[in-house]
């Protein structure tokens, strides 16, 4: 059971990726008194949670429901979050991520961004989702294990949610070098856990 704690959070830390997150918090709520961001990064937490939770247990009969199989879902999902493996360790992600909220809060309402961009798709976007969804299915009928893999997640978010609150302390200590040794980093280890998810696909298609 460890094993798969220690790999669901690593996956999921990286995907959801709460340090990196901090500085698009800060553009996004930039001009805002301090209570105002703290109620935004409770809501925006809690509802990233709830919507990723919601895929988590549910994503695999929706997928049924289209007639898409667990391993091609697998193959599809891991392609796609080496694409943003590939983006961390070549320093396209953030950026990315930067232009794309600070297009929709031009275009928003500055008042409350807790459900979109800062959830959805911010935390709760199409990586993290297929991330959850992946997790789960790998540990099809061990409740004990699924349940885990939830836990985990909203340890995470909650890690999410200590970053946003403490987002003034923590934008001093995260230097550009740091945030780009780390981010590589990370984008190396989400490369391999990429290439697994397909492998696993692979093999379950051709019944290996």
């Amino acid at each position: 059971m460890y094993d798969v704690a220690l790999t669901t959070f690593v996956a999921l830390f990286v995907i959801i990726d709460p340090l990196g997150n901090v500085p698009i918090f800060m553009a996004l709520t930039k001009g805002t008194d301090l209570a105002h961001q703290r109620l935004m990064a409770i809501k925006g937490t809690i509802t990233a949670f709830l919507v990723l939770s919601a895929f988590a247990w549910f994503g695999a009969d929706f997928l049924h429901l289209l007639g898409i199989g667990l391993p091609a879902f697998r193959i599809a999902g891991g392609l796609m979050l080496g694409i943003i493996a590939f983006e961390m360790v070549f320093e396209k992600r953030n950026p990315r991520k930067t232009k794309a909220a600070e297009k929709v809060h031009d275009i928003a309402s500055p008042d409350d961004i807790s459900v979109f961009p800062l959830a959805i798709p911010l935390m709760a976007g199409p990586g993290s989702i297929a991330s959850v969804m992946l997790l789960m299915s790998q540990h099809a009928g061990d409740r004990a294990a699924q349940i885990m893999v939830n836990g985990v997640l909203g340890v995470v978010i909650l890690i999410s949610m200590f970053a946003f609150l403490m987002v003034g302390p923590i934008s001093k200590l995260m230097t550009e070098s740091a945030t780009s040794v780390v981010s590589r980093l990370l984008g190396i280890i989400l490369a391999a856990l990429s290439v697994q998810f397909v492998i696993d696909g692979i093999k379950n298609s051709f019944g290996i």
